[in-house]
């Protein structure tokens, strides 16, 4: 089979249009990566730090998009949301009692104020400002107290731990939300010496108690022998012949008895009521 050179299609390369393509698709390509590079978004509860060539802005970016200069500007993302941190530490008291404590603190950093601790500080606040700050003033408040009141004064132990981390902190921008301690241990001597001392007031108040319950016992046994020594002797002022009389008369049953006295002797009784009753009508007629 013969093949005629004249009918083959010689087909070569544009390398004009190859080199357009290339270059097209290098400056799409460009553009996209620029176009990319020339936004930035800033998530919710943050604040972005423009950091240009290396050097920190003063502006600082709320949520949302923003415009950047693409390979010149970057942008740090600074979380101004609540944080917590708990520190445990190891203090003295004013009695040079042994205390373990934990606390636990929830900040935040001020949102104006991103840049600035971002620059003198850096991302790691927590660490390099706020636990440290923790630790030294748990110390120093702990060492003004004795052991004793830093049990049952803990709400102004607390509330002076509070104000001097405060103290330390608010320079760089962050602010406490809340402070509260978590707990405060105390060497085993100590707490058996406070339960010893718990257990001797109960029992001296116990004390007290009775005492006072002894002697409100005692007034009121004298003071109801008072009351009986008077009504007995009101009684008595009151008691005469007439009213004994009257007495045995409402008493007596109808029956006249007869009461021997001696071998023989016999003692009416009717007899000393007539003459009873005669003695009553004559004192009677006599007034």
């Amino acid at each position: 089979m013969e093949f005629n050179k004249d009918n083959v299609v010689n087909i070569k390369p544009n390398k004009k249009a190859l080199k357009i393509g290339i270059i097209a698709g290098i400056l799409v390509l460009a553009a996209l990566i620029l176009g990319f590079n020339s936004f930035t978004v800033v998530q919710a509860g943050h604040t972005g730090v423009i950091v240009n060539l290396g050097k920190v802005s003063d502006t600082v970016l709320e949520e949302g998009l923003h415009f950047k200069i693409p390979f010149v500007s970057q942008i740090v993302q600074i979380d101004n949301r609540v944080m917590k941190t708990e520190v445990e530490s190891n203090a003295a008291s004013k009695d040079l009692q042994s205390i373990s404590s934990k606390v636990s603190v929830n900040y935040r950093v001020n949102r104006a104020s991103s840049a600035n601790i971002y620059q003198n500080v850096g991302s790691d606040f927590t660490n390099v400002i706020v636990n440290p700050a923790i630790q030294e003033c748990v110390k120093s408040v702990a060492a003004k107290y004795n052991a004793e009141q830093l049990i049952t004064n803990r709400t102004v132990v607390s509330s002076e731990m509070e104000k001097e981390i405060s103290q330390k902190i608010n320079p760089y921008g962050l602010t406490i939300e809340v402070f509260n301690i978590v707990n405060f241990d105390f060497s085993e001597e100590f707490n058996k010496a406070i339960e010893a001392k718990q257990t001797a007031q109960q029992e001296a108040l116990k004390a007290e108690q009775d005492l006072a319950r002894i002697k409100v016992e005692a007034e009121q046994t004298v003071e109801k022998a008072k009351a009986e020594a008077e009504a007995y002797q009101l009684k008595n002022s009151q008691l005469t012949d007439k009213v004994i009389m009257m007495q045995f008369v409402e008493k007596w049953d109808g029956k006249l008895p007869s009461i021997t006295s001696g071998a023989n002797a016999m003692f009416d009784v009717s007899s000393y009521i007539s003459s009873a009753g005669k003695g009553t009508e004559t004192a009677d007629t006599t007034e």
